[in-house]
């Protein structure tokens, strides 16, 4: 996988007090942005794209820390317990915080109440890819082979609970179909196999697979937003290939760790939206059919209990688990 260019740097710091301290500023130190996934994927590529642009408005480093495993919540819990200064935040998406808490209800942290919401960052369609040599040309070609042979097409995704894995076993639900799934360590080792052959699609976000389709190593049978990406209209959506009202978009957010003083929030907020609302950074989004979406912390806040909701009853009624 080839990584993206990152973006140069822009706005001066500001100051705010430190937590806990009657003196000095915040930030004074480097910050830790933790991805709970590997190099390679949509995850790692938005904060790839924030660190630099937060780095310059903050005065002080940011550094991007890939801590993968068990599906983000090995990076997750080590924001979670991390002093709530500010100085430890983490690139949380729709697997993460809204799908995680149901598919591992046994976590020895809380996953929603260990965080506090800091902006949203971007929302990004998935897209269904398959291999050359799976034979379907469409959707519905993909969904008979499926029903010929139950269980024997293979699905990889960057792990339980990533993007990939919710929007293939929702599609597989809506559709009545069952096929297999193959996680990885992250994306990129993922779309590595998927190249070579050994798994048969994924369906996750076009950071990661339209570079490969525009390439040729993939094919692109579905788009899961409700509308056409603006990037890609050639792309039908999966909604109108038979599959009515289906829609999983993914969302990426900043969070940080629960308890963080308000004023160092609603700093990071005002980096991250500063950010995400460059017309260079979102030039380069729309390009890769994700859509720069920087929000309030409040606001985030009730997509994350929203998505919590959803999820726990699609991981219900479709029997999805971490394997």
């Amino acid at each position: 996988m080839h990584r993206r260019t990152l973006f140069a740097a822009l706005a001066a710091p500001a100051l705010f007090p430190a937590a806990g301290r009657a003196q000095g500023t915040w930030p004074d130190r480097p910050i830790r942005f933790v991805v709970p996934f590997a190099p390679g994927g949509t995850t790692d590529i938005m904060a790839r794209v924030l660190a630099p642009r937060m780095t310059a408005g903050l005065g002080v480093s940011v550094v991007v820390e890939n801590r993968g495993g068990a599906g983000g919540t090995v990076g997750h819990e080590i924001v979670v317990r991390a002093p709530a200064d500010g100085y430890t935040i983490m690139l949380g998406h729709i697997g993460t915080l809204g799908v995680n808490p149901s598919l591992y209800p046994r976590l020895s942290f809380d996953p929603v109440e260990g965080v506090a919401p800091v902006s949203m960052v971007a929302l990004v369609p998935n897209i269904l890819a398959v291999h050359p040599r799976v034979p379907a040309r469409n959707l519905q070609e993909l969904l008979a082979i499926a029903r010929q042979r139950p269980g024997e097409l293979t699905y990889g995704s960057a792990g339980n609970g990533s993007a990939a894995h919710i929007a293939a076993a929702a599609l597989g639900h809506a559709a009545g179909v069952d096929w297999t799934h193959v996680p990885y360590r992250g994306s990129g080792p993922m779309a590595n196999d998927l190249v070579a052959g050994q798994i048969d699609f994924t369906m996750t976000g076009g950071t990661v697979v339209m570079p490969l389709v525009r390439d040729g190593r993939l094919r692109a049978l579905g788009v899961s937003s409700a509308q056409r990406m603006r990037a890609a209209p050639e792309i039908p959506t999966i909604a109108e290939q038979g599959v009515p009202g289906f829609e999983t978009t993914q969302w990426y957010c900043v969070v940080t760790t629960a308890g963080v003083p308000a004023p160092v929030i609603a700093r990071l907020n005002a980096e991250v939206r500063r950010a995400m609302t460059d017309a260079e950074v979102q030039a380069r989004l729309a390009a890769e059919g994700a859509e720069a979406a920087p929000g309030t912390p409040e606001e985030l806040g009730r997509t994350i209990r929203a998505e919590v909701a959803r999820w726990a009853d699609v991981v219900r009624r479709t029997g999805m688990r971490a394997e």
